[in-house]
């Protein structure tokens, strides 16, 4: 089921793949796993099982090939293409979907970008119009992640640093081709700070890498707790909501 996206960055989300397994700081407080109980509460049959249990749902595979308007996707916002319990092969046939749907532009996010370096290293490097991302919530966890994604071959790389959950300090951007600050949402969210959020723009600046501030979330840049709606985007400026070139 494809869906129009409120996410700032995408316009549409397609879900190959649904249901997920927690492995670090940034999944703890889940949106997809929220958004599961809700869709599973409506009845809606690809969400009947626990959200840590994997489902392939190939009959979804076409969708993007219906949609003749280019878009951009969000590729698995309920799931991750490169988790444990999703076979090569049907990495590879999604794959296939976005290579025939060459009009789109798919964007696709992991927290396990080491298993993303290991399956290109055997099968095809996607076409331009798929970006690779993974997501950065820390130091410990999350940082490293970023160079394990440089190593991939791919045309546009992007990093998703949302939840933000701490100073990430001095980053190497080289291979980035984008990047995505937000704070998290929701009853338990983490505070964001305004000085962490300001690092990473003029680490960006500096690097020549366009930068996008998607949202303070629950905690607004006074430290202030609000709702989502209530704090917004803040920055507005053409420095804080630049994208990478569409292919």
């Amino acid at each position: 089921m494809s869906t129009i996206s409120s996410i700032e960055w995408t316009e549409r989300t397609w879900n190959p793949v649904v249901g997920c397994r927690k492995v670090s700081q940034g999944c703890k407080n889940c949106y997809a796993e929220v958004m599961a109980r809700r869709l599973r509460a409506m009845g809606l049959a690809a969400y009947q099982q626990p959200f840590s249990t994997v489902r392939l749902l190939p009959e979804r595979l076409s969708e993007p090939l219906k949609v003749k308007a280019p878009t951009l996707w969000f590729v698995n916002s309920m799931s991750d293409l490169f988790q444990k319990g999703v076979p090569d092969q049907f990495i590879s046939r999604t794959l296939d979907t976005m290579r025939s749907a060459h009009w789109h532009t798919f964007q696709i996010l992991t927290k396990r970008p080491e298993r993303m370096r290991e399956y290109f290293v055997g099968h095809e490097v996607p076409s331009r119009n798929v970006w690779l991302g993974t997501s950065v919530e820390n130091i410990k966890q999350g940082v490293p992640r970023i160079a394990e994604l440089a190593g991939v071959p791919a045309a546009t790389r992007f990093l998703s640093i949302e939840p933000l959950l701490e100073d990430l300090g001095d980053l190497d951007l080289g291979g980035i081709h984008w990047v995505i600050v937000g704070g998290e949402s929701g009853p338990r969210a983490r505070p964001m700070k305004l000085a962490w959020v300001r690092s990473i723009q003029r680490q960006c600046k500096a690097q020549k890498v366009p930068f996008f501030f998607k949202q303070w979330g629950a905690w607004g840049a006074d430290g202030v707790r609000r709702s989502k709606g209530a704090n917004g985007r803040a920055f507005r400026g053409k420095e804080w909501n630049e994208m990478p070139q569409i292919a």
